[in-house]
């Protein structure tokens, strides 16, 4: 199965798909233009999934998860040194911290929280490697993708309708009469907030936020409907002059045009 190709061709979820029906073993490479993920499949089922170098071994998925205390996290890796997941879940289980069912449980979680964000992922490329299978090491899941396919799709007309509320990023935002006070906003969106500027776009405020497409219009247009902002024309900006065109590419109907413009002049 040779896949390869742009996420401006396939998103995520037909890509899930398309692995789903093929019941297909290997590793999905994701390349955004400032991230990578890979996502391991044995026979159509997920199995790994990873976005960059981020940590997430054992003991730190239950860590996040509340399943092992600040306490014992930072004992586990202290001690464990070069014990692999697999060892390691396997000496949880015999001392009592967590059962098997708790470990695979919250796997498959985070595994799923990490398509969730591949889903916001617009811009990259991506490839599916046969050769490339589940890591040996790391403790693999077996979790149908039906139910993320059908997120997917979900988020894909969320992305579609934000497009259309928002088609371009190169506009800037400016502040509402509306005052800022008695306003509960999260952590991401104050952190849009404080780069409001009209000589900041909005692709501008992503960038120095290291947010993707998705995640900034999805705080934008939150805040477009709470009356907070609206949208400007960048300051500096250029205008665009389009080029002047006949409605028509037909010659006959040009030159009827033309001469109906001529004759609408002479009668002024």
């Amino acid at each position: 199965m040779a896949l390869r190709g742009n996420l401006r061709d396939f998103t995520i979820s037909q890509l899930l798909n398309l692995i789903n029906l093929a019941q297909k073993t290997g590793t999905l490479v994701v390349e955004s233009p400032s991230e990578h993920a890979h996502l391991a499949f044995r026979d159509g089922k997920l199995a790994f999934a990873r976005i960059g170098q981020e940590d997430n071994g054992l003991a730190t998925v239950l860590h996040k998860a509340n399943r092992i205390s600040v306490n014992q996290y930072r004992a586990i890796v202290e001690r464990s040194g070069q014990m692999t997941d697999k060892e390691l879940g396997l000496l949880l289980i015999n001392a009592g911290y967590v059962s098997q069912e708790d470990i695979l449980a919250n796997l498959q979680g985070h595994f799923t929280e990490v398509v969730r964000r591949l889903f916001a992922w617009v811009e990259g490329s991506f490839r599916f490697e046969a050769e490339m299978l589940p890591p040996e090491d790391r403790i693999n899941v077996r979790l149908d993708l039906e139910n993320i396919i059908i997120e997917g799709s979900r988020q894909l007309r969320e992305w579609e309708q934000l497009q259309d509320e928002i088609p371009s990023l190169d506009m800037a935002l400016k502040f509402t009469d509306r005052p800022l006070k008695n306003v509960n906003l999260s952590v991401e969106e104050w952190r849009v907030v404080s780069y409001i500027n009209p000589k900041n776009t909005m692709r501008q405020i992503a960038s120095a936020n290291k947010m993707n497409e998705m995640e900034v219009r999805r705080i934008v247009y939150g805040l477009l409907q709470a009356g907070l902002v609206e949208v400007t024309r960048a300051e500096g900006a250029k205008v665009a002059v389009p080029a002047r065109t006949f409605p028509t590419e037909n010659k006959e109907e040009q030159k009827s045009l033309v001469n109906k413009l001529i004759g609408r002049i002479r009668s002024l």
